[in-house]
């Protein structure tokens, strides 16, 4: 396999460069690996963290029991009613409350002020588990951890951190509102704006497609405080759910993650102190794409447990149904595939642990998170439609969760970042 990849990465090399890379195929396929293994520029190290010895898939004993603690939680609580759930467009509260009693929902927030004091890693694990079960509860898991828990640590002044983590770790969910009708890819080319008003600014405009918006009781909202300037006008803002003026939208009829709401919301001369300012003013543009790269890991997390739980159910069903006097799986035809689907669902399992482990170590990683993005949601399309495909007939009903899995991997080509996008931004760094 190592050989055929690096004879493809040549040939794709040799048509990309011409009669150059001919004239210096010696090596090829490593030596146009090397290009695409550097990512961005690697600044000295401060030696703030260290990268884990051995194996990326070894996992310290506080990971191996927060990977065990989550499968348990999601096969005994959220497998019975997935499917419900699914069917209504309803997120139970009962699922949401667990979370948070298991500490899901404050990995990394410090023991101190009622969070797991646990790590990124950590995180990334408990989204993959929770995506084996049901993608919409893992990403509502992943943009608690990943985006909101996580500005709010960094960013938030001590009174802050004191007044929204406590909650955010224990009963309150959290949302992100960037995107609007005119602003998806383009993010900063939002028409939100925040006038400061002495000591308090008025918050006017419309964010569309907002993930967990039906139960967040806290919002971060980007909004341009300075249009004048371009996007470097953009400021950060926590908004509380029942501020006078914010009002969410009807929840939109998903194809699938279809129990994770997506909603508008509506903010109308919404009235915020200075003090709701999160960071300094002017920089939610550095914000936003910085909490964004990390997010890209947790929804790579998102996608490896749900084409391993796809996978799982489909395989199981190859080794009990007999077609010809003999397994399905026994046929070396589907063999065939499903090692080969099974090699896909490792690769991408280790881009994710690698791009995770490089944030946890402080080393760059942004090159490393897009790749993982776009590459595990690629094989979660490739999984569900094998898998829908073994499984023949019964694959294509609602009797079994293969065409839930096949409906809810196709958010991960589009939501925090598209793959074009992806691609766009390795393509970028490779070229530095």
């Amino acid at each position: 396999m190592a050989a055929a990849a690096v004879g493809l990465i040549a040939k794709a090399c040799v048509g990309w460069m011409g009669r150059a890379a001919v004239w210096r195929s010696g090596g090829a396929g490593l030596h146009c690996c090397r290009a695409l293994s550097s990512g961005a520029p690697h600044p000295h190290h401060d030696g703030a963290a260290t990268l884990v010895q051995g194996p990326l898939q070894s996992l310290n004993e506080e990971e191996a029991m927060m990977r065990d603690a989550v499968a348990k939680f999601a096969r005994d609580k959220l497998a019975p009613i997935v499917a419900e759930m699914d069917r209504a467009s309803v997120m139970h509260q009962g699922v949401i409350d667990g979370l948070f009693e298991q500490g899901l929902m404050g990995i990394e927030i410090d023991v101190a002020l009622g969070g797991a004091g646990s790590t990124f890693f950590a995180s990334v694990l408990a989204v993959e588990e929770l995506a084996r079960v049901d993608p919409s509860v893992a990403v509502l898991c992943d943009i608690q951890n990943t985006l909101i828990n996580t500005m709010v640590r960094k960013l938030g002044t001590a009174e802050q951190q004191g007044h929204y983590l406590p909650r955010l770790a224990s009963d309150t969910v959290g949302s992100f509102c960037l995107s609007e009708e005119g602003s998806g890819s383009d993010a900063f080319a939002m028409k939100m704006r925040a006038e400061k008003r002495g000591d308090h600014f008025l918050l006017n405009g419309t964010k569309m497609w907002i993930s967990n918006a039906e139960h967040a009781g806290v919002f971060l909202v980007m909004a341009n405080a300075a249009p004048e300037r371009g996007y470097k006008g953009i400021t950060c803002f926590v908004v509380e759910r029942d501020t006078p003026g914010l009002q969410v939208g009807k929840k939109e009829d998903k194809l699938g993650i279809r129990a994770s709401s997506t909603c508008p919301v509506h903010f109308e001369n919404v009235k915020v102190p200075l003090s709701a300012v999160l960071g300094q003013e002017g920089h939610g543009y550095k914000y936003a794409i910085g909490m964004l790269n990390e997010g890209r890991i947790g929804i790579a997390a998102q996608m490896v447990g749900l084409s391993q739980g796809c996978f799982d159910h489909a395989v199981a069903y190859t080794k009990q149904r007999k077609q010809f006097g003999q397994r399905i799986y026994d046929f070396q035809g589907m063999q065939h595939q499903i090692a080969h689907v099974a090699t896909q669902i490792e690769a991408a399992r280790l881009l994710t642990y690698n791009a995770a482990r490089l944030r946890e170590a402080g080393l760059p990683f942004l090159t490393q998170a897009c790749m993982a993005k776009y590459f595990t949601s690629e094989v979660a399309s490739l999984t569900t439609s094998k898998c829908m495909e073994w499984m023949g007939g019964v694959g294509f009903t609602t009797s079994y969760p293969i065409e839930k899995y096949y409906r809810d991997c196709k958010v991960g080509t589009i939501y925090e970042g598209t793959s074009n996008i992806q691609l766009s931004t390795i393509a970028k760094f490779m070229d530095q």
